[in-house]
This record gives structure tokens, sequence and C-alpha cells, in this order.
């Protein structure tokens, strides 16, 4: 389950998709992503899906990579599914005791669950085409107009670049701390709730004691190497628009504006 987390994972293969400047894949996953909250119907998202799925194509990412990643969101899944369709008003379908299943429910829970699942595929393939040095200089400079009103911009990126990168890492530190300790005799399986959340201690002590001397270790390191914030830093490769990227933007305007235009269609 652990290993099936792809957010903040990079997988390097040449691609249209990798050969684009990160702030394009930044603003293209927010477009995406606003697209999915402020649009509807069966139209809209066959127009999502279309456009995820040619995203996904050109990436050359494998889609079985990709979708892994839902194991980790199945059980948040299932409680949304559960509550919208046991918890809205409308037509009922079936009722079990207290419980009824309606239309209303089915369709805003499908909705849901589709939205759920394609924001965390979006994030993924955003991460998974993107390197942590580039995701750095992309939010540094897509957000670079936010310095006049004396917002640390560099040393934002500078910590959501770190903690993406450290999400891999923590998850295969986890990994390996949960096999040492079952084959020390513990049991993380079996309990009430309770019980496995005791169980969890020796898990999350030496985790977060790995934690913190990476993150010891990570701060010396940047001190070694004279690191002291973003002013007067230079960059081995400035970040610059080019004619793929425009067309890219282009491209993006187009399917926002036949998203937004999928709200006046009947279905």
């Amino acid at each position: 389950m652990l290993r099936d987390i792809t957010i903040g994972q990079y997988y390097p293969v040449d691609s249209p998709i990798h050969r684009l400047d990160p702030r394009v894949k930044l603003a293209g996953t927010m477009v995406f992503l606003i697209s999915l909250f402020v649009t509807s119907g069966i139209a809209a998202y066959v127009l999502a899906t279309l456009w995820l799925g040619t995203l996904i194509y050109l990436s050359r990412v494998p889609f079985r990579f990709i979708t892994k990643g839902l194991k980790a969101i199945l059980i948040l899944l299932i409680i949304s599914v559960s509550f919208n369709l046991f918890l809205t008003e409308g037509r009922p379908i079936f009722r079990i005791g207290f419980l009824t299943m309606t239309w209303e429910g089915l369709s805003l829970a499908f909705f849901m669950a589709v939205r759920l699942i394609y924001l965390v595929i979006a994030s993924s393939l955003m991460t998974l085409t993107t390197t942590p040095n580039q995701l750095t200089d992309g939010l540094e400079k897509g957000l670079g107009f936010l310095k006049r009103f004396s917002v640390p911009v560099h040393e934002i990126s500078m910590m959501m670049s770190i903690a993406l990168r450290f999400i891999p890492i923590l998850i295969e530190e986890t990994d390996k701390i949960m096999k040492a300790q079952t084959a020390r005799g513990a049991d993380f399986e079996s309990g009430n709730l309770i019980q496995r959340a005791k169980s969890m201690v020796p898990i999350l002590v030496p985790l977060f004691l790995s934690a913190f001397r990476r993150a010891s270790d990570l701060a010396m390191a940047m001190e070694a190497r004279c690191y002291h914030g973003g002013e007067g830093r230079t960059k081995m490769k400035p970040l610059r628009y080019e004619k793929r990227d425009r067309i890219a933007y282009g491209i993006m305007v187009i399917y926002f504006v036949l998203m937004l235009c999928t709200r006046f269609l009947p279905f």
C-alpha cells in the first residue's frame, strides 16, 4: 500500500510532457483541477477524461504506474461515495433499514468519485513528469510577482519541493521499519482500533527519528554549500518559454473554455 503512493515520485523518460516548462505543467494542473469543480455533467467529464487520457499518453508514463496511486485513497473514496449515496435526499432507489439510496445521491457519488480519482491522477502526473528542482524553479518563477508583497516565494517553493521529494523517501523508510518490526514479532493487523493504534508506536517513533536525522543532515549540507536563501542566487538552467510552451498555453485555454461551455449543455 505504501509503495503505491505515486505523488512525489519522478518517472524519467523523454516525452513531450517532460520537455514542457514546469510553469506550464503547474498552470495546466491547476486549470484541470479548477475545471473539475466549476463544471458538472456527463459532457464535462467526457471532455476531462479525453484531456487527461491524452496527457497520460503523451507523457509516456505507464498507465498502470499512474493508477496504482489510487490504492492509497481507496478508503477515503469508499467513505466519500457511501456518504453521498445514503445521505443525499431525493428519489429513493431502495432502502436498507434507516439508510436510503437515492438517484440524486448516486449521481453525486459518481461525480465525486471521478473528481477525487482525477485529482490524484493529475497531481501524480505532474510530479511524475517534473523533477524536484524543476518544480522549485517553476514555483519560484511563476509566483515571483508575490515578492512585491514581501512573500518569501523562494523559501516557500524550496519547502514544497523538499516536502514532495521526501514523500517517497519516508514511504520507503516506513516500509523498511514495518518489515523489521514484523520480523521481530510485531502484529499490525489483529486487534481492535485502539490496539492497532498502539501497535503503530514502534513504527512512528523510529520514523520520526529518521525524519529529524534526515532533516538535520539536509540542513548541514545546505549550510556547507553556503545556501542562505534566494537573494542573489543564479540558476544553472534558467527557465525560458519556448514555442511548445506557448502552444501548450493556447491548448490549455481552449480546453478551459470548452469546459465552461459544457455548463450550457442539457447533459
